[in-house]
């Protein structure tokens, strides 16, 4: 299927490219595919089993706003209190606002979207009942050097102080999360690895845990 280019801008992690594909969008971050509107089964099991565990009413932080799965899907659950969403691409807030169909979302009273990067947010913005990390394609597949950070030991240690008692951390990868698992087993409890089937390649990965409470 041919893919109909709308939009090409600069983004921080270089060249954003929102393309059309029959009744479907994409999103393309120099050169390489980072979400579609096909599915999102993936990112809807990181909130939802963040969710199921999470502590009731508590704010859940969603890092990556994406095409919008994720947060439709913290909304839908009833231990969720209210949502921050966090996203570094002004260029993804506005795609979501007019193209992607989402304003009446992002408009939701339980919603803020913060344009900012997770990582210089996050040490002073307290703390969650859950974190939900949809970053680029996974901590093995990240697009520059700070978003792989993140799932390093001084970036899981800023998530632990950013989780309150009994708060859950969700990762969403597309590929294996093995060493990423091993780090929140020695940090969190009842760690599990999630995996969702995709039509072609390795399934997408969910892995989450929850810190003591």
């Amino acid at each position: 299927m041919v893919s109909e280019v709308l939009a090409r801008v600069d983004g921080v992690c270089g060249e954003l490219v929102l393309r059309r594909a029959g009744p479907h969008h994409e999103i393309i971050a120099n050169g390489v595919f980072l979400m579609d509107t096909r599915n999102g089964e993936s990112e809807r099991l990181m909130v939802t089993a963040a969710a199921d565990r999470m502590p009731p009413g508590a704010t859940m932080l969603i890092g990556g706003l994406g095409v919008g799965f994720s947060l439709r899907a913290a909304l839908t659950h009833s231990r969720v209190g209210s949502v921050v969403v966090v996203e570094r691409e002004q260029a993804v807030i506005d795609w979501n606002h007019d193209v992607l169909g989402n304003a009446e979302v992002l408009a939701e009273p339980r919603v803020r979207v913060v344009h900012d990067d997770l990582l210089s947010w996050l040490p002073s913005a307290g703390r969650f009942g859950a974190l939900c990390l949809d970053i680029d394609n996974g901590p093995e597949w990240t697009v520059d050097d700070g978003n792989a950070s993140l799932y390093g030991g001084s970036g899981l240690a800023m998530i632990d102080d950013a989780l309150a008692p009994g708060g859950v951390l969700a990762v969403w990868s597309a590929g294996g999360v093995d060493e990423l698992a091993g780090h929140l087993r020695a940090r969190l409890t009842g760690v599990e690895v999630l995996e969702v089937p995709v039509a072609r390649g390795e399934p997408d990965v969910v892995v989450l845990g929850s810190l003591p409470g």
